[in-house]
């Protein structure tokens, strides 16, 4: 297996950066985001329209850079997470986990035995379509994929305890829009119930071993989110970045004109 680039970074004490993939799923992408020195993506398949053809391709394509692919699936279902491990994910983010028992549901769909139930698909695109060893790739498999864990409402943070304490969850995403929708202040991201959710969640993860990852929108929402100790920093998503430089750069031609 080709090392997962997020595991080796938090193994140095680094923060890996990564940026969220939702509209340009093109053969070009995995270069580009190779030349900005990213470490990781987010490849959504929850709010964007990326299918599983394309999601496939695009794992494809990071093959030929050194950055940690990690799919954003719709549901804890067994066939959306299989399917993406399978095409070569280095793990999963699940939206808007409440409770251990669902992560517990991710957990056995992820990992292969003992620690999961994940079926056995070898010599395909997970593994570069050459036949691994089964017993020494399972447990390397299962000591590299990742479980990026999604904290989005009232009932996540009651059980944030119980969900970062479980063996096989990697990190406690806030996923801070629904977060605030649940907690009745949606888009206040300067209110203090939000940032003390913020550092409940941050707490949990350093409590329990684990990483407190965020996608901040903008430089100032990343400092102050790392100041709290989030460290695992997905830096906006394709169409918000391309649309702000896109809109600066118009702004300032009609200023000049």
């Amino acid at each position: 297996m080709r090392p997962n680039r997020i595991r080796q970074l938090l193994a140095e004490g680094k923060t890996p950066f990564g940026h969220m993939i939702m509209e340009f799923g093109t053969r070009g992408i995995a270069k580009v985001a190779e030349s900005a020195g990213l470490d990781f993506v987010l490849i959504d398949m929850e709010h964007g329209g990326l299918d599983m053809g394309k999601v496939a391709d695009l794992l494809a394509w990071f093959k030929a850079t050194p950055i940690a692919p990690i799919v954003r699936v719709p549901a804890t279902e067994y066939h959306f997470i299989a399917r993406v491990m399978d095409a070569g994910a280095a793990g999963v983010m699940i939206p808007n986990v409440r409770t251990p028992e669902q992560a517990r549901k991710v957990i056995t769909a992820l990992r292969y035995a003992p620690d999961g139930d994940r079926g056995l698909g070898l010599g395909c695109a997970h593994n570069d379509y050459v036949r691994p060893e089964p017993v020494e790739y399972m447990a390397e498999a299962n000591r590299d994929n990742l479980f990026l864990c999604q904290i989005e409402s009232t009932k996540a943070l009651e059980n944030i305890d119980a969900i970062a304490s479980m063996p096989g969850v990697d990190a406690l995403w806030v996923g801070h829009f629904d977060l605030t929708q649940s907690m009745g202040i949606v888009g206040q991201f300067n209110n203090p119930q939000f940032i003390e959710a913020l550092q409940k969640v941050a707490d949990a993860a350093r409590r329990h071993g684990k990483t407190a990852g965020i996608q901040p929108g903008n430089l100032g929402q990343a400092r102050e989110w790392m100041a709290l100790g989030y460290n695992l920093i997905s830096y906006s998503a394709d169409f918000g970045v391309y649309s702000a430089a896109l809109k600066a750069s118009i702004d300032g031609l009609r200023q000049a004109h």
